[in-house]
């Protein structure tokens, strides 16, 4: 029988995507705007990373979200609006002192991570889990940092989405949820493809997905040109599905996608292709346990 599958756009990230792909945005304005494409185009949930209009570099400006969350709800009240807090989990060792970040660092305390969240209160808050290599940074997610991040979100009723990106994290945020961390039912991010973490093979893809919690609501997106087969993987298996240009800058092998919404309808077409269906706002929100605001 078919099933309702949620379609995520993440729209642009944190990566230098942009210097390779022009079409990947950078203000408030166009990251909006690429938002409400994307919904158009059949994404349930957009999720938003936003960057420093001149540089393109990741920020952590509030008023760079009000502006985009702002812009979204004026035209869009339905589709549900998903707001990283993996900005400030990055941390490179100095060369005279390694234990002083270099420049490059933006490692921030929980509570600068979720002001945004505080303030705004989206519908939902990537939540990342578990340390990593990325590829030549170090992406720092402690497990006391994660726990008041997961704290935070429940404060203010909104949803984490538990980001994971080895098996090792899939373990750890099992036992958050194990110890009631997070509210039911729990919403899982399988992460497939990034270096250094797990790769994007269907090996993987079920062992990660073998040991979520038996009640774990998940998604999975794949990184590159592994967009695509992931999504596949994800709807046969019985999860969900993520693309969108901060995943994924091609639309197929040479050829740059010119918007996220392109990847949407590509996502769209693999779900339906499969016999499955498209889940609107108001599914996805049954879904996921999360009332409209």
């Amino acid at each position: 029988m078919s099933r309702d599958v949620i379609l995520t756009c993440a729209v642009t990230g944190a990566s230098q995507s942009f210097k390779i792909n022009p079409a990947v945005p950078i203000t408030p304005e166009n990251i909006a705007r690429e938002c409400l494409e994307a919904a158009s185009a059949g994404a349930a949930v957009v999720h938003i990373h936003v960057r420093n209009p001149e540089t393109g570099e990741p920020s952590m400006e509030l008023d760079q979200y009000r502006e985009v969350f702002e812009r979204i709800r004026e035209k869009n009240e339905d589709v549900l609006i998903n707001l990283t807090t993996g900005v400030g989990a990055q941390f490179d060792p100095g060369e005279v002192e390694p234990a002083i970040g270099a420049e490059t660092s933006n490692f921030q305390l929980p509570e600068a991570r979720v002001r945004h969240i505080q303030e705004l209160r989206p519908d939902i808050c990537s939540l990342d889990i578990g340390t990593l290599n990325f590829p030549f940074t170090v992406f720092i997610n402690t497990g006391d940092h994660v726990e008041k991040i997961a704290q935070y979100a429940r404060e203010i009723g909104v949803k984490p989405e538990l980001e994971v990106f080895d098996l090792g994290h899939v373990r750890q945020a099992a036992d958050i949820v194990a110890r009631e961390k997070v509210d039911q039912p729990p919403l899982f991010q399988l992460c497939m493809g990034v270096r250094w973490g797990a790769p994007a093979t269907i090996d993987a893809l079920l062992a990660m997905q073998r040991t979520l919690p038996e009640n774990a609501v998940w998604a999975a997106f794949g990184v590159s040109h592994h967009q695509r087969p992931v999504a596949a993987m994800a709807t046969l298996l019985g999860g969900n599905v993520r693309v969108g240009l901060e995943d994924n800058v091609y639309l197929e092998r040479g050829v740059l996608a010119p918007g996220n919404a392109a990847l949407v309808e590509q996502g769209v077409a693999i779900i339906n292709a499969l016999g499955q269906n498209v889940a609107s706002p108001d599914r996805a929100r049954e879904i996921y346990g999360i009332e409209k605001k």
